[in-house]
């Protein structure tokens, strides 16, 4: 039976513009559908589990999308942020204070941009990339990390720690899941093998600047007065509850 109360949605457009999901997928349209916030979702944001978890964000995210048949599992990392950047503004609106290199802004999320990247590497949806590591010639594939594959090496990394917590891993394993196949051989045990030892640090930053340049993503960058470089927007649990509410 159809509700007799009606939720204003809004249609949010991916970075990825759907290019790199399955034609099946209802992400392959390059848009989603997503609802306001209601009190069951500041109900997710107060969830002492789920802060504790760092699942809190990607509950609230499930909750508002409302497009059927999405795998929010599936969704790019880029994708993800841009629907991120939506929720708080249509939940809370556009103006997000923030303390910046020790000053108050307040930063207009509504002019949050993709980034820019040449979608025509984006080729019969396939979500993988040719490079050539510059100072060994080895060819490697790699792919564009979806929420999967983050969960994924924030687990493996968790897990490495609990046996030895000086056992810093973060580059190293997202570079394991993030590589597909190194000179032809795509046996994941060869490629961790190839990270571990074979893997110069000055390729590794090459494949980071390659991979950077072509996910599609928004461009979280904001410049303030006094400083020339831009500054990473820190986005915590505070984005979605920008004051005290009761």
């Amino acid at each position: 039976m159809e509700s007799k109360f009606q939720l204003p949605t809004e249609t949010v457009e991916l970075p990825s513009k759907g290019l790199l999901y399955p034609e099946d997928s209802p992400l392959a349209k390059g848009t989603l559908e997503m609802k306001y916030m209601t009190a069951k979702e500041e109900d997710i944001l107060t969830n002492a589990n789920y802060i504790q978890k760092g699942t809190v964000i990607d509950k609230l995210l499930q909750s508002l999308i409302v497009t059927e048949g999405v795998k929010y599992d599936q969704l790019l990392t880029g994708d993800k942020n841009a629907i991120m950047i939506a929720a708080r503004i249509l939940s809370y609106g556009k103006d997000y204070t923030v303390t910046l290199k020790g000053q108050q802004e307040v930063i207009d999320l509504s002019l949050v941009k993709n980034k820019e990247i040449d979608y025509n590497r984006f080729q019969d949806r396939k979500n993988e990339f040719h490079f050539k590591l510059p100072n060994t010639d080895n060819s490697i594939t790699f792919k564009l990390l979806s929420h999967a594959d983050d969960t994924a090496i924030e687990r493996e990394i968790t897990g490495l720690q609990k046996i030895n917590k000086d056992n810093i891993t973060s580059s190293t394993t997202r570079l394991k899941h993030m590589i597909t196949s190194v000179n032809g051989i795509a046996d994941k045990k060869d490629i961790r093998e190839f990270v571990d030892g074979y893997l110069l640090a000055k390729d590794a930053r090459a494949l980071r600047e390659e991979y950077t340049k072509v996910n599609p993503d928004i461009d979280l960058k904001v410049y303030i007065n006094g400083v020339e470089e831009g500054v990473d927007l820190p986005i915590t649990i505070n984005f979605f509850w920008p004051d005290a509410r009761t």
